[in-house]
């Protein structure tokens, strides 16, 4: 369970009140919160940053933690995303091994191929669309990423898509279904122009929102049509 809370001119109380009404809703629905297990992640972007105090459950204080880990992605305060990438490089570099050992075995190409997309390619795509787009290093990191697909190309003897053609495949495929889901939060976003082709860019201020996904995924669409 997740609770997501907007502090807005340091006003904490409707953040705090969120989490005592879950609180109050577990106990009237028999269940109990785990405070030991229960942690907190203060994303602050501010320059000045000031000393966020922490929650209280039944008196007892949430440990307020600089990472975790959420939907198999790892997040850090002000999202770096290194640690994420991290992981998911030594993951795809362990796997790498065991289709090296296929290839030794003499297996044909179109199961080697269908054994890289399904145990490396997977995770390296996986939620691109939320942490390739921003992430601070994009040069060093592309580059990482990069070379276990060169090496896996080696290993198989065929061209494969890059890691930036995963993501924009990811970023349209994404972007259509909320484009064809009127019921989707996110479908407003996505305006067309009066020409009908062109959609309304999103207006960013600062390059950590230009990166994300919702202004790539425009571009993209804009580019594809």
């Amino acid at each position: 369970m997740t609770v997501v809370g907007l502090i807005s001119k340091n006003k904490e109380s409707t953040y705090r009140e969120e989490v005592q009404q879950l609180t109050a809703w577990c106990k009237a629905n028999s269940l109990s919160l785990n405070v030991d297990k229960t942690k907190e992640m203060v994303v602050d972007f501010r320059r000045a940053q000031n000393d966020h105090s922490p929650l209280f459950i039944d008196g007892s204080p949430v440990e307020i933690v600089k990472s975790t880990k959420f939907l198999g992605v790892h997040l850090e305060e002000n999202f770096p995303w290194s640690l994420n990438t991290t992981f998911i490089t030594k993951k795809a570099q362990q796997r790498l091994y065991f289709l090296w050992r296929l290839r030794k075995a003499h297996l044909p190409t179109p199961i080697l191929t269908m054994f890289y997309r399904g145990t490396i390619e997977s995770v390296l795509s996986s939620c691109i669309t939320v942490w390739f787009g921003n992430c601070t290093v994009s040069a060093i990191i592309c580059k990482t990423l990069q070379r276990i697909v060169r090496t896996a190309e080696k290993i198989i003897g065929v061209s494969l898509p890059s890691i930036t053609d995963m993501y924009n495949t990811s970023c349209i495929r994404k972007a259509n279904s909320i484009v064809d889901d009127p019921t989707h939060p996110s479908h407003t976003l996505f305006t067309l122009l009066l020409s009908g082709k062109r959609y309304r860019s999103i207006w960013a201020l600062t390059s950590r929102l230009c990166n994300s996904f919702f202004p790539q995924a425009i571009r993209l669409l804009t580019t594809q049509n």
